[in-house]
C-alpha cells in the first residue's frame, strides 16, 4: 500500500506542474500593450505587376478581420494607437512541376506585401517589413483562374497571421 501511495505521489506532482504551466501561457494570445485600445488599417493598394482587381480590398478586409477576431482592439479610420499601411508588391505564379509532355502541373501562387506598422504608444513596436507567402496547387483540379478564388484567401490568411504576429505577438 505504501508503494502505491508513493508511486501515485511521484506521478501526481509532475502532472500538477505541467497543468499549472499551461495556465501561465495561452497559445494564440496577443501581446498587446494594456494601454492600446485602437488601431487603424489603411487600404493596401495593389502595385504588383499582375493586378487582381479584388485583391486589395480582400487583403485589407482580411487584416481587419484578423485584428477583430484575435484582439479586443477597436478599428478606427484615423487617430488610432496603432496604424497599418502598405501595398501589395508582388503577385506571381511559378511553375513548380512539369509533366512528361512538358506541361505545367503544379503551380505556386506567391503574394508579397510591404507593411508599415506605427505604434503611437511605443515606437519600439513600430516596424516596416516585407511579408511573403505562397500556396501550391495542381492544375489537375482546374485552371489557374478557376482556382484563384480558393487559393488567394489561403495566402492572404497566412500573410495577415504573419503581420498580426509581428505586431502583437512578438514572433
Amino acid at each position: 500500500m505504501k508503494y502505491i501511495k508513493k508511486r501515485l505521489f511521484v506521478l501526481f506532482i509532475p502532472m500538477v506542474l505541467v497543468c499549472q504551466s499551461c495556465w501561465l501561457y495561452k497559445f494564440g494570445t496577443a501581446n498587446i500593450p494594456p494601454n492600446m485600445k485602437t488601431v487603424s488599417v489603411g487600404f493596401f493598394e495593389n502595385v504588383a505587376p499582375i493586378v487582381v482587381p479584388t485583391l486589395s480590398q480582400a487583403f485589407t478586409e482580411e487584416l481587419k478581420t484578423r485584428i477583430r477576431t484575435q484582439s479586443e482592439l477597436n478599428i478606427l479610420r484615423e487617430n488610432a494607437d496603432g496604424h497599418f499601411e502598405g501595398s501589395i508588391t508582388d503577385f506571381s505564379y511559378t511553375n513548380v512541376a512539369v509533366t512528361a509532355n512538358e506541361k505545367a502541373n503544379l503551380v505556386r501562387l506567391t503574394i508579397t506585401v510591404k507593411v508599415k506598422y506605427t505604434s503611437t504608444l511605443d515606437d519600439e513596436q513600430s516596424f516596416e517589413q516585407t511579408f511573403s507567402q505562397f500556396e501550391q496547387f495542381s492544375l489537375d483540379n482546374g485552371s489557374i483562374q478557376s482556382q484563384e478564388r480558393t487559393i488567394i484567401p489561403i495566402v492572404t490568411k497566412r500573410l495577415t497571421e504573419d503581420i498580426f504576429n509581428k505586431a502583437f505577438a512578438n514572433w
